[in-house]
């Protein structure tokens, strides 16, 4: 396709974090122009050099191509978005202190910070993870300042570790939309944005505002239930006997199931499925619905209960008791290929075994001063063979391919006493086994 089939738009991308910098360097990528603002000074300095302030494959390269051809500036003054026609909300929506809804604060302030800056037929486009009824909120704010601009709402899917391609390359484009002249308005200018994207034949969902903000939300609570729920077979696999990962192999074949995300181990973490969910569980009490999500409340419970059960396999494997022990976590991000430790379940592991005695030694490939800088209290080193030394236990907690392609013989020689315990059930067994390690996993024999 030629720069004349798809012609490039102005755009600003206000909020410079995980989703607004891979979103400013797709966009740039994608042949349009376009300024990144956020209010973090020291931020806007790193990325203004091409670098990322958080690990994800790729990023630097394609930030460093889109600022080389001068399609991609970044600023930390609010009048850099005067230029664009298309504004792209990308703030975080955390959890709230003490509570389970999302705080909005950030999403209220980069409106608040983009009105004086609105021209007619400028369209403001919310990316992030709101509770319904933002947009509807928002949207009125909007046109209460400028009666010809315009707000649609078009959540984003990605995948830690897979940013990149997920924005270049969705599965779905999703657009909530007003609906009057002013909606397709928008429909057709949000289509020349992701022109060459819906040209490789991208689906598109154009819906209200109430069900694009829903569809994040629903989606995410989805993939926490079957986690979760292949967790809870764990849980009955270690009660009767059964093999966890025979069950989500045999159950997996069945198309209406799907063996993706049946994988049982130490659960999911991060910061999108454990907040959204509390918070879709909030919202929903607030409508009167709370009724419809009370299963998530079961889901959530499950998922924190894995982490338990790690802290007590990890007890039963040393004969009882885990004071004094050397301990090796493999793993401090809550995924691998990521740097982020929020909410990581790998991290909530070491920590408990600490506090309740165990010598514990953790390492990751690249999380290691997020992590320290969460738990300055736990040693961390660079290498899994300097976390390994002399250790009595070591636990698989981030499933890093440079983790599951271990040499069990050679990480023999490093231990003390060769136990492992695979959190997340990404080793073979029986390779383990031969060469002389105890070998135990959530919810196998």
């Amino acid at each position: 396709m030629t720069g004349r089939d798809h012609p490039a738009c102005r755009i600003s991308v206000i909020g410079c974090g995980y989703l607004g910098a891979v979103h400013a360097a797709c966009m740039a990528t994608l042949g349009h122009e376009v300024v990144g603002f956020d209010v973090d000074a020291a931020k806007i300095e790193r990325l203004s050099r091409a670098e990322a302030p958080f690990f994800e494959p790729q990023l630097p390269d394609f930030l460093a191509d889109a600022m080389s051809t001068g399609k991609l500036t970044f600023s930390s003054a609010p009048s850099s978005v005067a230029r664009a026609t298309v504004h792209f909300i990308c703030v975080g929506t955390p959890q709230k202190r003490g509570e389970n809804s999302a705080d909005l604060r950030h999403v209220d302030a980069a409106v608040a910070t983009l009105l004086p800056y609105l021209k007619p037929g400028d369209l403001v486009v919310g990316k992030s993870t709101v509770p319904v009824g933002t947009a509807e909120r928002l949207a009125a704010q909007i046109t209460a300042t400028e009666p010809a601009a315009t707000l649609v709402w078009n959540p984003e899917f990605l995948r830690e570790g897979h940013a990149v391609h997920d924005t270049l390359h969705p599965d779905r484009l999703v657009y909530g939309v007003p609906e009057d002249e002013a909606g397709a308005q928008a429909v057709a200018t949000l289509n020349k944005v992701y022109a060459k994207t819906l040209a490789e034949g991208t689906p598109q969902v154009i819906t209200d505002y109430t069900t694009a903000q829903l569809v994040k939300v629903a989606a995410n609570s989805f993939l926490a239930t079957k986690i979760s729920f292949i967790n809870a077979m764990a849980e009955l696999c270690e009660a009767t006997g059964g093999d966890v990962t025979q069950l989500a192999d045999a159950i997996g074949h069945d198309v209406r199931i799907g063996r993706q995300f049946l994988n049982a181990g130490l659960g999911f973490g991060g910061g999108c499925l454990p907040k959204d969910i509390r918070a879709f569980m909030a919202r929903a009490g607030e409508l009167g619905v709370d009724q419809a999500l009370t299963f998530l409340r079961e889901v959530d419970s499950i998922n924190m209960r894995r982490r338990v059960r790690m802290v007590d396999l990890a007890r039963e494997v040393c004969d009882g008791s885990i004071v004094g022990r050397r301990i090796a976590v493999l793993g401090a991000a809550f995924k691998p290929e990521s740097d982020d430790v929020r909410d990581s379940p790998a991290l909530s592991v070491a920590a408990q075994m600490s506090l309740q005695g165990a010598d514990v030694v953790v390492t990751d490939p690249q999380a290691i001063d997020n992590a320290s800088a969460k738990w300055p209290d736990l040693t961390f080193v660079s290498t899994v063979e300097e976390a390994a030394a002399g250790a009595e236990l070591v636990l698989l907690l981030t499933e890093w391919k440079q983790y599951v392609r271990l040499d069990p013989a050679a990480l023999r020689q490093c231990v003390k006493v060769p136990r492992m315990l695979d959190g997340r059930n990404a080793l073979d067994p029986a390779l383990w086994r031969a060469a002389g390690w105890t070998y135990r996993a959530l919810g196998r024999k």
